[in-house]
């Protein structure tokens, strides 16, 4: 049963990406993998409830990278480091565009509005955590990581959608330059001992 519901789950995240939230439908889901619109709606009911559990597992999986790379056994600022240069677009950009359909839908989506916004803000959490953990060590000083999580998102948000929406005007490298250059000074710390 489970496993018949992650399949699912994967399937859906899939026809998101491919389709958009606005266009997929429980036959797409279905068709996918062989089986009824029946049983698509046996483990979800609606098509607004098989949507926000596909962005939820999705983003769950991110949130379990994202907590591997902020549980390393190495510097904050390293691991914060790390955290940028992943949270960033690669190829496709197939998770941003995910995340992009969520946001958008979630405006008219009460349900995928409250997943939407408890995933972010357990994101914005495990940064603020470790904010936290790299100023108790004294690697820099901040007095309000919570407020540096929020900030620091809400740049690389902006400039993903920026990259996944427009395809082109913005290389990855110059976002990451950028953000590194952010999270430098939001710590008090020079650019270079961020990338050493």
């Amino acid at each position: 049963m489970a496993e018949r519901r992650e399949e699912l789950l994967r399937a859906a995240v899939e026809q998101i990406e491919v389709r958009g939230v606005a266009a997929v439908r429980i036959a797409d889901v279905a068709s996918v993998l062989g089986v009824s619109n029946a049983l698509v709606l046996y483990h979800f009911s609606t098509k607004e409830k098989l949507v926000a559990a596909a962005f939820a597992h999705a983003a769950e999986i991110d949130l379990a990278h994202l907590r591997k790379l902020l549980s390393r056994r190495t510097t904050a600022v390293r691991r914060l480091r790390a955290a940028v240069r992943w949270y960033a677009p690669t190829g496709q950009a197939k998770g941003w565009r995910l995340w992009i359909e969520g946001w958008a839908a979630s405006l008219r989506d009460p349900v995928l509005r409250n997943v939407a916004g408890d995933l972010d803000q357990q994101w914005k959490a495990e940064l603020a955590e470790v904010i936290e953990e790299g100023a108790a060590a004294g690697e820099f000083h901040c007095d309000d990581p919570m407020s540096v999580a929020w900030r620091l998102t809400a740049m690389l948000d902006g400039l993903a959608v920026q990259m996944t929406s427009y395809n082109g005007p913005l290389s990855r490298a110059t976002m990451l330059e950028w953000t590194e250059q952010a999270l430098a000074r939001e710590l008090g710390i020079d650019h270079e001992a961020l990338t050493a």
